[in-house]
């Protein structure tokens, strides 16, 4: 496989498994789908890793096997590249991208589809794809500049350079830099600390915060009102606010 699933401490870690640089072709882009959904199915995975090995996360897409493809294959595929990795994004329980090496095109594309992203500080990230007279395809015209605003997306993607990791962590295209020994130590103790949360409540926020950037602030606060709301019929509430009473902040244990 080209994409393998690990499962402990409520983690799952969704590992590119493609040497030397993860290249994602279309057997690990559907692939990807696949496991996107069954981390979304599976009770026992309560927050998701997305990591490409020690040596680099993923350097775009196969361009060997792009490079055969004609305007009407690729009509035919382009959904289907666009659907994996907004299966990824989709996933309603806390994602974080633990980036070593190079991450560029599709590998940008992807760790932008995590809520949050760790990098080494020997990491590269871009959107080289104006270089081979082509676009990002995989949902990068569109999260990059949601995440970075419009000007500086821009940048990146009409000049195709890359930018190391001080630097990507200055624009907010990673949230922080480690050692990169520590990258993937990191990324699950994050996930692993988010794991132990009640994961209804987590599931209501990612949606909130996602759904709402995407209207006017009138219909987001509406979907927040009706997930708020929401979350009063369920046990973990009854646990939070429970303990909170009796135990005082922060001591709630979640099933």
């Amino acid at each position: 496989m080209t994409v393998n699933l690990e499962v402990a401490e409520g983690v799952g870690t969704i590992r590119l498994d493609r040497p030397p640089m993860n290249a994602l072709d279309v057997a690990t882009q559907d692939r990807l789908r696949e496991l996107a959904q069954e981390v979304t199915d599976r009770d026992d995975v309560r927050a998701v890793v997305l990591y490409g090995g020690e040596k680099v996360f993923a350097a775009g897409a196969d361009i060997k096997e792009m490079q055969v493809m004609d305007h009407v294959a690729m009509v035919k595929r382009s959904r289907a590249l666009q659907d994996a990795f907004t299966a990824v994004a989709r996933v309603p329980k806390p994602v974080v991208a633990a980036i070593t090496g190079y991450a560029l095109g599709g590998g940008c594309e992807l760790a932008l589809c995590a809520d949050y992203r760790i990098a080494a500080d020997n990491a590269k990230l871009g959107q080289p794809e104006i270089l081979l007279g082509l676009i990002p395809g995989a949902g990068g015209t569109q999260r990059l500049s949601r995440l970075v605003g419009p000007s500086r997306a821009k940048d990146l993607i009409f000049t195709g350079r890359m930018v190391k990791a001080d630097e990507a962590l200055s624009l907010g295209l990673v949230d922080r830099v480690v050692p990169a020994a520590e990258v993937y130590e990191q990324a699950h103790a994050w996930a692993a600390k988010l794991a132990q949360g009640p994961a209804v409540a987590l599931r209501a926020a990612k949606e909130a915060i996602d759904q709402g950037l995407e209207t006017d602030i009138d219909t987001g606060l509406a979907i927040e009102r009706i997930w708020f709301a929401g979350l009063f019929a369920t046990e973990d509430r009854e646990r939070g606010m429970r303990s909170f009473v009796e135990e005082g902040p922060g001591k709630a244990k979640f099933g």
